[in-house]
């Protein structure tokens, strides 16, 4: 019928994951082990039944049987004697064979309990017994000693053939026993050689088991792991087109198409890097370009615009002298306004050059020793630092690997500024410390000044920048965005600590090891990005 459910099919080996197979293999595995333990503890168990039989049952009831046909032997024995010589030391062997029969009839009894046709042999045995003594035995004891007995003389041949029959009982009933005991040793042996054969089956599946299992896991597992391995060995020398082989369980062919699909994404994404590569290197050689113009730029900023600068400076600064005052105090003021712009103008190109520069011009990373620099930079600022009387201390500073020359920028960048921006109603006092920090150096440079809001420490690194006109404090505004450049360009990060709030303190690290030019970090990103052939 169409409306009915069909039964969920029995999903194929191939698609068993190695966790279904393993407990496939270890429940058969496990079931075959019981069945063959459960064998081995029967076989056990029989042997040992077999055994306690033989050794509780079987032996003593046949050694109980001698021991009893010996007691009958000493009771016909000592009736005998008696009966014809009517001694009663004859008696005693007669009484100690009756009590050795009482004994050995009961551990008899008690040994082959549940063997109906033992007991039967035993019951025949004191059938033909209980007829002797009633006939023979018990008339001769009872006559008086010294006498000879009647039954013993006249009845020596009856005497004979009931003893006979006692005696033909015994030995069919010994010949029953030995023959059960040598039937219970033959099971025995039996038994022990099933359990030798069984055992030996035993360990043989064991290590059939062990080997299935070992080969199992070699071709399923091991070998496609090995191949994946391969393959993504290969992949990752260079060969991003070499395919990713599926072998094995369902979970590690998945895996293998998982590892396959991230290697077609990594060809994608290396392509996609190609290209971004090229044009990167388009936009480098842009970039050179763009570079050699403003080369070019600072070549004419620097000579053609500072000639026309200078005579425009120059001559309204003749002006000023010649006819300052001798015209209205509004020419005055023009005059005064154009010279200084002239001259801001000049300071500025100048500085701007001087940022350009950094890491272009000034190349030249050597091992410099800091304390001689800073104090060539304090002694090119001893004028401005005399007449603010300020106090500079500093650690003993390290020496690595750097450009010396904008070092020196560094450092006249941060102390001028310290001194610049101080408090009209404090000395200066300026601290510059050095500490090792993993890798690189930190350094800070610390003042009482006027100290930098916490909404300004970003916004003073970024050129042109200014917190206050220039009537109140000079200058461009480029100082602390050129020694941004300067710690950036040296592989360091410089920073403005907010949580100071007794002046300003800066904080910047330098690389201690040798920093490595840009066109060298250029080519190391080139070389590890572009893929293998």
């Amino acid at each position: 019928m169409t409306g009915m459910m069909r039964p969920p099919r029995a999903r194929r080996p191939s698609a068993w994951t190695t966790r279904r197979w393993l407990r496939v293999g270890v429940a058969a595995s496990l079931a075959v082990l019981a069945v063959l333990g459960a064998t081995g503890a029967w076989v056990l168990g029989r042997t040992a039944t077999i055994s306690d039989e033989l050794v509780d049952v079987r032996s003593p009831a046949l050694a109980t049987s001698f021991r009893l046909e010996a007691a009958l032997l000493n009771q016909e024995t000592g009736i005998r004697g008696y009966g014809l010589t009517g001694t009663p030391e004859f008696l005693d062997p007669y009484r100690r064979g009756l009590t050795d029969e009482n004994t050995y009839t009961a551990q008899l009894t008690r040994l082959l309990d549940g063997d109906t046709r033992a007991r039967a042999d035993l019951e025949a045995v004191r059938a033909q017994l209980s007829v002797w003594q009633e006939r023979i035995a018990r008339p001769v004891a009872a006559s008086p000693p010294g006498t000879t007995s009647v039954p013993a003389t006249e009845g020596a041949a009856e005497a004979k053939a009931t003893f006979d029959a006692v005696r033909r009982a015994t030995a069919d009933q010994q010949e029953r026993l030995r023959a059960e005991r040598n039937r219970t040793r033959a099971d025995l042996a039996a038994t022990m050689r099933l359990r030798n054969w069984l055992f030996a089956a035993i360990a043989a599946v064991i290590a059939l088991l062990a080997g299935l299992v070992f080969e199992g896991l070699r071709r399923g597992i091991n070998r496609p792991l090995e191949q994946l391995a391969a393959d993504a060995r290969t992949v990752a020398g260079g060969d991003f087109d070499h395919p990713i082989t599926s072998a094995g369980p369902a979970d590690l062919r998945r895996l293998s198409d998982e590892i396959d699909f991230m290697r077609r994404r990594l060809v994608r994404e290396l392509a996609f890097s190609e290209e971004a590569r090229r044009r990167l290197d388009a936009q480098t050689a842009d970039l050179q370009r763009s570079n050699a113009e403003l080369e070019q730029f600072a070549y004419v900023a620097s000579h053609d615009l500072q000639e026309p600068l200078r005579k425009v400076s120059s001559f309204t600064q003749l002006l000023q002298r010649r006819y300052g005052g001798q015209l209205d105090a509004k020419a005055d003021q023009y005059i005064g306004i154009a010279v200084d712009g002239a001259n801001r103008m000049q300071t500025l190109i100048n500085d701007l050059l001087d940022f350009s520069r950094v890491g272009r011009v000034h190349h030249d990373p050597v091992q410099v020793d800091l304390d001689p620099v800073l104090e060539r930079t304090l002694s090119a600022l001893s004028v401005g630092i005399e007449e603010a009387g300020a106090s500079i201390t500093h650690d003993p500073l390290p020496s690595l690997v750097a450009d010396p020359t904008q070092m020196g920028m560094l450092w006249q960048n941060l102390i001028g500024n310290a001194v610049k921006f101080r408090r009209p109603d404090r000395t200066p006092e300026i601290h510059v410390a050095a500490t090792r920090d993993g890798e690189s150096w930190r350094f800070t440079v610390t003042d009482n000044g006027i100290g930098i809001g916490p909404e300004y420490v970003d916004k003073v690194f970024v050129i042109f920048q200014r917190l206050h006109t220039k009537d109140v404090y000079p200058g461009t505004g480029i100082g602390l965005a050129m020694c941004k450049k300067i710690v950036e360009f040296h592989g360091g990060t410089i920073a403005v600590d907010p949580e100071y709030r007794d002046g300003t303190r800066i904080s910047f690290t330098l690389a201690a090891e040798p920093f490595p030019a840009p066109s060298t970090i250029a080519e190391a990103t080139r070389a590890t990005t572009e893929p293998k052939r």
